[in-house]
């Protein structure tokens, strides 16, 4: 008999960055748990393809009356100053949010010497900034409705230590680490749990780079005890987690999932 541990059902999940790789994964493991999603991505086109993809890969077109909504959202989240509005529309459309995820980001790489000071600000906007204005509209949210929620902010290994020419990204994830510990102390009272989770070296298409570099993915294989990068899909079932009963007694945290990386001197 199940227990309705890790099911979603009747819940509705916003993922910003889920037009693909680690958040297009996320967004469709919500829903595989029954969650409608809502995606939030700069490009429309993208947007389009995802949900058919989310649709697609989820069974969503197999009956109309078990059939889970995927909502649309392109937007920049650099405009911070929109966000707002932004989310109250998603809440009219929706009819209401759940759950949080906090996906989209961006890095620039360099030497810390050359970062000017608009690369630096555009990468904390984005990874940081927005996932705290977005956040706040989420509380403000769930305080009107007085139901509970659920926020979970992808960082990074980053969150744990740093490597050269990632100062800005190092510092939006660490940043984003004790945003997630101070608003999980701070929202309890209003019954939001708010977690992070910690990828380690993810395959997606904003790595290929990085996976084609002969020298850079030995490197990685050699450092990663299960010997291979992460799949998106890998941070399902700890988002599911995260965002399900199974979580209620879990906030303030970051579980790394990261095939062993940071367990390894």
């Amino acid at each position: 008999m199940e227990s309705g541990l890790f099911s979603l059902s009747g819940k509705t999940a916003l993922v910003t960055g889920g037009s693909r790789g680690i958040g297009l994964a996320l967004a469709k493991g919500l829903a595989e748990h029954g969650a409608n999603v809502a995606i939030i991505a700069r490009t429309k086109e993208q947007l389009e393809a995802a949900r058919q993809q989310i649709q697609t890969d989820t069974g969503l077109r197999r009956a109309q009356s078990s059939r889970k909504k995927v909502w649309t959202f392109p937007f920049d989240l650099k405009n911070i100053k929109a966000i707002e509005a932004l989310f109250e529309n998603i809440v009219s459309e929706t009819k209401g949010i759940d759950i949080l995820v906090n996906c989209a980001g961006m890095t620039v790489r360099g030497p810390s010497e050359d970062v000017d000071l608009k690369t630096w600000n555009q990468v904390i906007e984005v990874n940081l900034t927005a996932a705290f204005v977005i956040s706040q509209a989420f509380c403000r949210h769930r305080k009107q409705v007085a139901k509970a929620g659920r926020i979970i902010n992808i960082g990074s290994l980053t969150c744990h230590g740093a490597r050269p020419t990632t100062a800005a990204y190092a510092s939006s994830k660490g940043g984003l680490l004790m945003l997630t510990k101070t608003l999980a102390v701070e929202w309890a009272k209003y019954d939001i749990n708010v977690n992070a989770i910690g990828p380690g070296y993810i395959a997606t298409d904003l790595t290929e780079p990085l996976r084609s570099d002969e020298d850079f993915n030995e490197w990685v294989l050699s450092k990663t005890p299960l010997g291979r990068w992460g799949q998106p899909e890998d941070l399902v079932g700890t988002a599911v987690l995260l965002a399900s009963k199974a979580g209620d007694f879990i906030t303030g945290q970051i579980i790394y999932v990261d095939g062993g990386w940071l367990a390894m001197l």
